[in-house]
């Protein structure tokens, strides 16, 4: 029952390794290739809940396909470059080996790392039972695979989506480096150091003429988060259509602020402010105003309508190298691009007095030296508000867990703008599993600004630029793209740093007059895994665009949208034509696991066991395996040691039918003991019947991905058609008829396709199980492994709809023959009964009973009567009342007697009492007929017939 999977699951998959089971169906099944492209995980560490759950589903879909006869190829991938490896690598460095690091000595670490890292979680997802091409997956470090994503760039490049700018990007001062929406978070508790400030102006603009009077009192005030970015503030933004007030404090001053906004800053600034004034927001365009830190003068502008009145004053402090809408807004006005803060988060010297503070509280600071400092100059100043704590969500490095900054840096760009409606349109054209998976993307991409794609490390591919050394200009053409790729193919991506530039560039420009220096930075790692279509699904011939994409649904911001944009940008298409995503993995409560909270479970603890088996059993793959068909992975998916337990009993319902089965199928032969359908009894082909239903429904339940409705259909059909019902009425058949009767090979004629039919349905889930069952059968069928006996094969005449579903009660007992439903509903209301007599102590074994039945509707009994018959040796005399009920006699009455034990139902009234005769020492059936045999006269006339083999 417990499988011993510890032990059993390698050996079967030794078995598929030995006899190539995957290699052989995925090249050649009869049908066209199904491509599921793996997202490459991170090659840096021991694999988490959410690696099974993704990979186990890949690998559902995979061996589904495959047993339906199609092709595939699936290629593991595993993402090598990036900050995460290079963290990982620099923290096991003890600091002086650290300051002696070159780059390429850092390279050769971080890929020796992730080398490591990869080899060790290839071999536990092979131990999921994950079938894939583990001797060739795809690695971003690989030579061949950095060619390809060289060739991605430069064919961007050529088409104009690329260059280098001046803006401002995400930008984190403990990794140093410029980061990707997809590398932050933003987690709960974040408080920052709110400030209102009042600039004062110093002129007015033509259409605020009319504010003569309040000068030289008069400020703009304007609300920030952000007092760090103080010193970078080159305007004052505001919306042209909303209604601005001058309003007089209690002090005397008069602030410009939005006009819906004055009461409720009267009561955040403590102040009373009385309202002089309206006048729309583009009146005050070009008004003057003077740094209250600074000997500068800068102007008011028109902003978006980012600018609301929803928080803050309704003016907005606008700093072009510290924000994006700042920056687009200080673009339209021509405004310069300041940005006082170095690589690592201080100020520099053009902050002046500030230079040296680090802008982002370290350590345990609540407020950082940068930020304190401005506050206490403007509170000197006379130009602070109000200063107060404010709680929000704000942009962390989610390698280092520290906060981010907005800092304008030269970088290189995608300029999604140039291929923005192709994406969109490419995106509608995909199915999206579930469907809001497109409402999700969508506005990601159409409100997506430029893609910076270049990073400040030494482990990643190279953007292959050169500069003029007198000019600081790019030199980026095809022809030296094309020269970089083809060296990169040949030697990987250490040669931009072991070469010269002589060697890295093309012979035409060596001796050209000019001399350049290689670029220093790296892409981005989306960009990496988001060419995987060019070097994988086209590099190695698969199919482009693929089938299928399948991760977590944080990926609607990360690898699905890198692969998208480089394809729709290179070929104007998307690069997969199905999206299926996953929730994350959560605890049982509902919260996100962690280290600190201790409230993980890692996968192998469930597959092998901890150092207690009792309190961590090993529980093996497939149980795992289990958990991931179970749950609806559409949304988070919990996990712990109570649903494991649960999901291990369900495992073991099915292992337990699938034991009763093969145990009695020992001595069966199809090809030479099978009854022909037409020759079965009712019961038997009703049975059949409802395996049509059943594996359409497990079918249709892979078919839409869906695998939780296909297990809760086989387990239904283990425990509710197959133990409860039909293999408990089969008892009587499979141990008291003698061997070769037809009443027993009838049977096993329904078991043998039942167990095959199970063995093939489960095995994409749970494919130990599945092949122990195949290995198993007593009989050969044809095929070495489950996998290569194809899918379920269900036959079109077991289909019987008639004799299967319940139709309108009024109309069911006329019009149509005895039903099935109406059989396993008396069945149930005689158990209740038989319950009763059970528990009063008046019958022990179902088997002690008579059933009385009182039948109202004439047509009902008569149909009832024919499932009566008092011919007990007709070996063909299966479907009898009394197997279907368990009981020794059934009784059809005119009306019933008094009984302690009876009830009364909408089919018929049922009582139960003692059964008549003797009982069977062999069959515990109770016969009149126990006695009548001089050489056996414990037995009843059954039994007799069986032991001369006529039963």
């Amino acid at each position: 029952m417990r499988a011993n999977a510890v032990e059993r699951e390698p050996e079967l998959q030794q078995f598929w390794a030995e006899n190539k089971i995957y290699e052989q169906l995925s090249q050649n099944n009869p049908k066209d290739s199904f491509i599921l492209h793996d997202g490459p995980p991170y090659a840096n560490g021991s694999l988490h809940m959410g690696h099974a759950l993704n990979k186990v589903l890949k690998d559902i879909v995979n061996k589904y396909k495959l047993l339906q006869g199609h092709k595939i190829d699936y290629i593991p991938g595993w993402d090598c470059h990036g900050l995460p490896i290079e963290l990982k690598v620099l923290q096991k460095i003890k600091s002086k080996e650290r300051q002696e690091l070159t780059p390429l000595k850092l390279r050769q670490k971080a890929k020796e790392f992730a080398i490591q890292a990869q080899q060790e979680q290839c071999e536990s997802f092979k131990r999921y039972g994950v079938w894939g091409n583990w001797s060739h997956p795809y690695l971003t470090l690989t030579p061949e695979y950095e060619a390809a994503q060289i060739d991605v760039f430069g064919q961007m490049v050529l088409k104009g989506h690329i260059y280098r700018g001046l803006k401002p990007v995400h930008w984190s001062p403990s990794s140093r480096t410029a980061l990707a929406e997809a590398e932050l978070e933003y987690p709960e508790g974040h408080t920052s150091p709110s400030i209102y400030v009042a600039f004062p102006v110093s002129k007015l603009g033509e259409g605020a003429a009319e504010l003569e009077e309040y000068l030289p009192n008069l400020s703009v005030a304007i609300w920030t988060t952000t007092p760090w970015t103080i010193p970078g503030n080159l305007a004052v933004a505001v919306n042209g259509e909303l209604e601005y007030a001058v309003a007089q404090t209690s002090e005397g001053r008069y602030l410009i602020v939005a006009k819906d906004l004055s009461q409720q800053l009267s009561t955040t600034l403590k102040t009373d402010l009385t309202v002089k004034t309206i006048l729309l927001g583009k009146e005050l365009e070009n008004t003057v105003y003077r740094h209250p830190l600074f000997n500068r003068e800068s102007k008011v502008v028109i902003g978006g309508d980012y600018i609301t009145t929803e928080s803050g004053t309704g003016l907005v402090h606008t700093a072009p190298g510290h924000g994006q809408e700042d920056y687009i807004t200080g673009q339209k006005y021509g405004l310069p691009i300041l940005s006082p803060v170095d690589d690592g988060g201080k100020f520099t010297e053009e902050a002046g007095k500030f230079a040296g503070l680090q802008v982002v509280a370290k350590g345990n600071e609540k407020v950082s030296q940068g930020n304190q400092a401005i506050i206490d100059a403007l509170q000197e100043a006379g130009a602070l508000l109000k200063h107060e704590e404010y709680p929000h969500k704000y942009p962390y490095d989610w390698r280092t867990g520290k906060p981010t900054i907005f800092r304008a840096t030269e970088q290189w760009f995608a300029s999604v703008a140039g291929f923005r409606d192709e994406a969109l349109k490419a995106i509608a054209e995909v199915t999206w599993i579930p469907a809001q998976g497109e409402k999700r993307i969508t506005p990601m991409v159409s409100d997506r600004s430029d893609w910076c794609i270049s990073r400040q490390r030494a482990w990643g591919v190279p953007i292959p630029v050169f500069y003029d050394e007198e000019t600081n200009e790019p030199l980026l053409t095809e022809e030296t793209i094309n020269h970089v790729k083809a060296i990169v193919a040949e030697k990987g991506s250490d040669a931009w740093w072991e070469l010269s530039v002589e060697k890295l560039l093309p012979e035409s420009y060596r001796q050209n007059g000019r001399t350049y220096r290689k670029g220093t930075d790296t892409m981005d790692v989306w960009f990496d895994s988001g060419s995987s279509w060019a070097a994988v699904a086209k590099g190695r011939g698969l199919k482009y665009p693929v089938d299928m994409y399948l991760e977590g649904s944080d990926q609607h911001r990360g690898w699905f949208q890198s692969s998208l944009l480089t394809s729709v940008a290179t070929n104007g298409i998307a690069p997969y034509k199905t999206v299926l995503t996953h929730g994350y993995v959560v605890d049982e409560k509902g919260f996100k696991m962690s280290k600190s909270k201790g409230n993980g479970i890692a996968p192998e603890l469930i597959i092998e066991g901890g150092n207690n088996q009792k309190q961590e059993p090993a529980y093996g793959a497939d149980v795992l395996r289990l958990w991931v068909a179970s749950v609806d992975y559409t949304s988070d998916v919990r996990i712990g040691k109570n649903i494991i337990k649960q999901t291990a009993d369900m495992y073991r319902k099915v292992r337990n039918t699938a034991r009763f089965l093969l145990g009695n199928l020992h001595d069966f032969d199809p090809k030479k003991d099978a009854v022909a359908y037409a020759d079965l009894p009712e019961l038997d082909k009703y049975i059949l019947h409802r395996m049509t239903e059943v594996f359409a429904e497990v079918t249709e339940a892979y078919e839409s991905y869906q695998f939780f409705r296909f297990f809760q259909a086989i387990q239904n059909f283990c425990v509710v058609d197959l133990s409860n019902f039909y293999l408990d009425i089969a008892k009587d058949r499979l141990y008291i008829s003698s061997l070769d009767s037809f009443r027993r090979r009838s049977c096993q004629t329904v078991l043998a396709i039942a167990i095959e039919n199970i063995a093939r349905a489960i095995a994409p889930v749970l494919c130990h199980m599945a092949e122990d069952i195949w290995q198993a059968l007593p009989y050969d069928t044809g095929y070495k492994s489950v996998f290569e006996s194809g899918w379920v094969e269900i036959k079109d005449e077991w289909q019987n709809p008639v004799g299967a579903f319940r139709a309108m009660r009024s109309e069911s007992f006329r019009e149509t023959p005895l039903q099935w439903d109406i059989i396993r509903d008396l069945r149930d209301e005689v158990n209740k009964v038989m319950e009763q007599a059970r528990t009063a102590k008046a019958i022990g074994s179902s088997l002690d009973a008579k059933v009385l039945l009182h039948v109202c509707d004439p047509e009902l009994k008569n149909k009832l009567a024919a499932y009566n018959s008092s011919d007990t040796l007709s070996e063909k005399n299966i479907d009898e009342l009394r197997y279907f009920f368990l009981a020794s006699q059934v009784e059809l009455v005119d009306y019933l007697p008094d009984s302690e034990y009876k009830s009364e139902s909408d089919i018929a009234n049922i009582a139960v009492v003692k059964a008549d005769g003797e009982k069977c020492e062999r069959c515990w059936n109770y016969s009149l007929s126990v006695g009548s045999f001089k050489d056996d006269p414990t037995i009843c006339d059954r039994c007799n017939a069986a032991l001369k083999g006529e039963f």
